[in-house]
């Protein structure tokens, strides 16, 4: 029977308490939010909406066509200015989402004959763009540039070094200074993810790299999300002219995807001013993240001390996860909850969202819902 194997995997599946299910969720929901990736509590602010909606009007529903034929307006041109000077690169390029961003630097930066190593806790779009590049890819030890240095010994082509610079499951940061000063002595590129860096961290929410004196420079490229932090959709590389030139002309997930909605790089635009106004939101993220772990400890919950904006709380096996998100969700509280495959790892995770709009009574709420419902 065509795709009889799928009701074994799902069996499999559901033993293992593996099975993943969608929840749609209302616009008016009650529930206190530490789930999303609103680290700056953006996606609603009436400005970022106006962003959205201004852009809608002036531009359409759509980009109506790909970047190179159609699908670039003049407010890609200037999201694509705006970030990049704000994060402190030459140039930029904006992609329907964060995870086309990935793919797009990832394969274009490793030509046939080139090594890829990339950090084994690396998001699942960095693994992907691995995969899809036609360099051999080199899985090294996480967050452990010595791993790195030897994988570049062990190779004499073309070199790309690959990294998050916050992971997302535990919200660890990656050595980044250290992993430069690897590639540097290979020169070899070097490939930053700063999804969950971009709008916390670096002066005023200006990323990771920018934090780690890396802005800017010839031999690094950066993605970053819109869909965090800016509280929009999207995603963009960063790094020198030229490289984006490169990326133009060959990166397959630019060249023959539709170019992002007009309503989504005008949301961006919006929050990216907002966060230029307001550079404490990036600080207060932080400081909240802080809080949530130091009373999560404090009540005798496993909690990973954040580099960021995630609060990774260790659960006990992937069923007492789910069963502990659901009870915080009926107790009001909305919580991540990775699992394996998620989980490179193996530990099943509730994660939380330090958000900079929470307030001190709402924090203590979630404190308290997660230690009265844990296994």
């Amino acid at each position: 029977m065509a795709f009889g194997w799928i009701d074994e995997q799902a069996e499999l599946r559901r033993r293992a308490g593996l099975v993943r299910t969608l929840r749609p969720r209302a616009a008016d929901t009650p529930l206190l939010d530490l789930a999303s990736n609103d680290y700056l509590g953006l996606a609603r602010h009436p400005e970022v909406t106006e962003g959205a909606a201004a852009a809608a009007r002036t531009w359409g529903a759509g980009a109506t066509g790909s970047r190179l034929v159609t699908g670039t307006t003049e407010l890609h041109a200037e999201l694509e200015r705006e970030l990049a000077a704000f994060c402190g690169f030459e140039a930029a390029l904006v992609l329907s989402s964060g995870y086309a961003a990935n793919l797009a630097a990832v394969t274009a930066l490793a030509p046939y004959g080139s090594r890829i190593v990339s950090d084994a806790g690396n998001h699942a779009s960095l693994i992907d763009g691995c995969r899809l590049a036609r360099g051999a890819t080199h899985v090294a030890a996480h967050g452990d540039p010595d791993a790195v240095r030897k994988a570049f010994q062990e190779h004499d082509g073309p070199a790309l070094a690959v990294s998050d610079t916050v992971f997302s499951v535990d919200g660890d940061a990656a050595p980044l200074a250290e992993l430069a000063a690897v590639c540097r002595e290979r020169g070899a590129g070097l490939v930053l993810d700063d999804a969950h860096g971009l709008g916390v961290l670096g002066d005023g929410g200006r990323g990771a790299p920018h934090a780690a004196g890396l802005a800017g420079a010839d031999d690094v490229v950066v993605t970053v999300t819109l869909s965090k932090s800016l509280g929009s959709q999207g995603g963009a590389v960063l790094g020198p002219a030229r490289v984006i030139g490169h990326l133009v002309n060959t990166a397959r997930t630019f060249i023959f995807d539709t170019g992002l909605a007009p309503a989504a790089a005008g949301a961006a635009l919006a929050a990216l001013g907002l966060l230029r106004r307001e550079p404490g939101r990036a600080a207060r993220a932080g400081a909240v993240a802080r809080e949530l772990h130091g009373r999560l400890t404090a009540a005798g919950l496993e909690a990973v001390r954040p580099d960021a904006a995630v609060v990774s709380v260790r659960a006990p096996s992937p069923e007492q996860a789910v069963r502990w998100a659901a009870d915080c969700r009926a107790a009001g509280l909305a919580v991540g909850c990775f699992r394996p495959p998620s989980v490179p790892d193996g530990v099943s995770r509730l994660r939380l969202t330090a958000r900079a709009d929470l307030s001190g009574a709402e924090i203590e709420r979630a404190v308290r819902v997660v230690g009265e419902t844990r296994p």
